[in-house]
C-alpha cells in the first residue's frame, strides 16, 4: 500500500482504496445482529414470507440510500459523513446535532460491543467470569493503541477481519443447506407470535424493522473515509455499491438458511439463531466455534467503529464545532486527540455497566436513522443551495429517489417514537439541550 505523508500535522493521509472501502463497509455493518436478531423477529412475525419481505425492504432501503450517499461523498469528499453533509447544507447547528449524535451513539455501540466480546471470551475461558468489565476495558485500550500506530495497519487489520467474517457467514449458509434437514411446511408457521396474540401487525412490524435497521447500520461507513481515499470519485461508488451488495447477499442467504433448518416456533424462542442452527447440525461441541466466530465478528465491527468515529470529531473540530485540539493528526494518520476522547468515553460507558451501554445502543438506533434522514435532506438542499457544485456521481431518478428515502426515514422515526417512547424521550431530550451546548462550543472557540 502506498503511503502519503500529510503536508501538516492536521491533515489525514490519502492511502485508502476500493478494497478497504468494501472491507470497512462489511466490517462496519455485519456484527452480531444477523446472528441474534432472527429469533426476536420470528417471535414478532411468525411467518417466513413476512420475515423475508421485511429483510428485502430494508435491503432495498440500504441499497438506495447508498446511491444517495455516493453523490454526497463524491461531491464533498471530507471525513465525517453525515456531519459533513448536514453542516454544509444546513449550517453549524444542524451539523453539530448530527455530528455529536453520531459520535455519542457510536461510542455507546462501541462500549456495548467490546463488553459483549468480553462475555464471549469468558464463555471460552471460565476463569475470566466476573472480570468482564476489566477485560472489555483492556481490549478497548489495546485496540485503541493498535489504531494509534496508524491508518495503514488499522486498515489492513480491517481487511482481514472483514474477509474472515464474510467467509464464515458464507460457510454457515453452505453448512445449513448441505448438512441440515429442511423443515416441513407446517413448521414454517409459528403457532404463537405477537401478531397472532395481539391481532395487530403494526407493533410487531415496527419492532422488526427497528431490529433489521440495527443490523444494517453501517452501510454508509466507507463515506467516513472519503477524504483519505486516493481517488474518491472513482473508488467510492465501487466501494459502497460493492460493500452493500455483499451485505445484502449475506443477510438474505443467512436468513434463508436459518428458516430452512429451524422450525418457526424454535426460531422464535432462540436468542442466538445461528448458534442453534449450527448445534442442530453438529451437536453441542460446535458451541465454542460459534462463540469464537461471534468474537471475530464483533471485533471487526468494533475495529471499524474505532476507525470512523474519531473522524467525526476531527471534522467538527476543524469547523470550530468541537475542541481545537481535535484536529491533531499523528504521523500515522490517526486523529490522535479525537481517538483518545472516543476511547475514553467508551471506557467510561463500559465501567458504568453493560446495561447502560445496551440502553444507549437502543437509543442510538433512533439517532442512526436521524443521520440517514439528515443525509437525504442534505442531498436535496445542496442541489438547490449549490447547483454548480461538482458532482462526479449523480443519484439516479433525482429528485424522486431522495424524496422517497427522506419520507421513508421520517416515517420510520415517527413509528419508532410512538413504539418506543422511553428511548425516544431520551433522544428528544438530547435535541432540546443540544442548542445550549452548541452555543457553549461556539463561545469556547470564538
Amino acid at each position: 500500500m502506498q503511503t502519503s505523508a500529510p503536508t501538516s500535522r492536521n491533515e489525514l493521509l490519502k492511502i485508502l482504496g476500493v478494497g478497504f472501502g468494501v472491507a470497512v463497509t462489511i466490517g462496519g455493518t455485519i456484527g452480531t445482529g444477523i446472528l441474534r436478531k432472527p429469533g426476536p423477529i420470528a417471535a414478532q412475525l411468525g411467518d417466513a414470507w413476512l420475515i423475508m419481505g421485511l429483510w428485502l425492504l430494508v435491503s432495498l432501503y440500504a441499497f438506495l440510500g447508498t446511491l444517495c450517499t455516493i453523490e454526497l461523498g463524491t461531491s464533498v469528499p471530507r471525513a465525517g459523513a453525515w456531519y459533513v453533509y448536514a453542516q454544509r447544507a444546513f449550517g453549524g447547528y444542524a451539523g453539530f446535532v448530527v455530528g455529536l449524535n453520531s459520535w455519542f451513539g457510536t461510542c455507546a455501540a462501541l462500549g456495548f460491543g467490546v463488553y459483549t466480546m468480553s462475555e464471549y471470551l469468558a464463555l471460552l475461558l471460565p476463569a475470566l467470569v466476573g472480570y468482564e468489565p476489566y477485560l472489555a476495558v483492556a481490549m478497548l485500550v489495546t485496540l485503541a493503541g493498535f489504531h494509534w500506530i496508524g491508518l495503514a495497519l488499522a486498515s489492513q487489520f480491517q481487511n482481514v477481519m472483514s474477509f474472515v467474517k464474510a467467509v464464515g457467514l458464507f460457510a454457515f449458509v453452505a453448512f445449513c443447506y448441505f448438512y441440515g434437514q429442511e423443515v416441513t411446511a407446517e413448521q414454517t408457521i409459528a403457532t404463537t407470535s405477537r401478531i397472532a396474540e395481539s391481532g395487530s401487525w403494526i407493533g410487531p412490524v415496527i419492532f422488526s424493522l427497528q431490529a433489521i435497521f440495527y443490523t444494517y447500520d453501517g452501510w454508509h461507513t466507507a463515506a467516513y473515509f472519503a477524504e483519505e481515499d486516493r481517488d474518491p470519485t472513482r473508488n467510492l461508488p465501487r466501494s459502497m455499491i460493492g460493500g452493500v451488495s455483499l451485505i445484502i447477499i449475506i443477510y438474505l442467504l443467512c436468513n434463508l438458511a436459518i428458516l430452512y433448518i429451524l422450525p418457526m416456533d424454535q426460531l422464535a424462542g432462540s436468542k442466538l439463531a445461528a448458534a442453534d442452527a449450527v448445534r442442530l447440525i453438529f451437536g453441542e461441541r460446535s458451541g465454542k466455534f460459534v462463540t469464537l466466530f461471534l468474537m471475530i465478528s464483533i471485533l471487526g465491527i468494533v475495529n471499524a467503529q474505532l476507525m470512523f468515529n474519531p473522524r467525526v470529531l476531527y471534522s467538527m473540530s476543524r469547523d470550530g464545532l468541537f475542541l481545537r485540539a481535535g484536529t491533531r493528526v499523528n504521523a500515522g494518520g490517526t486523529p490522535s486527540v479525537s481517538m483518545l476522547l472516543t476511547a475514553v468515553l467508551a471506557v467510561l460507558l463500559i465501567l458504568i455497566g453493560k446495561e447502560a451501554c445496551e440502553k444507549l445502543s437502543d437509543i442510538a438506533t433512533f439517532f442512526f436513522v436521524l443521520g440517514y434522514t439528515s443525509g437525504f435532506a442534505s442531498l436535496l438542499a445542496l442541489r438547490r443551495k449549490e447547483p454548480n457544485l461538482p458532482r462526479p456521481w449523480k443519484v439516479p431518478a433525482y429528485p424522486l429517489l431522495p424524496i422517497v428515502m427522506l419520507i421513508a426515514s421520517v416515517a420510520f422515526l415517527v413509528g419508532a417514537v410512538v413504539q418506543d417512547l422511553p428511548s425516544s424521550q431520551f433522544a428528544l431530550l438530547f435535541l432540546v439541550v443540544s442548542y445550549p451546548l452548541y452555543l457553549g462550543v461556539k463561545r469556547l472557540n470564538a
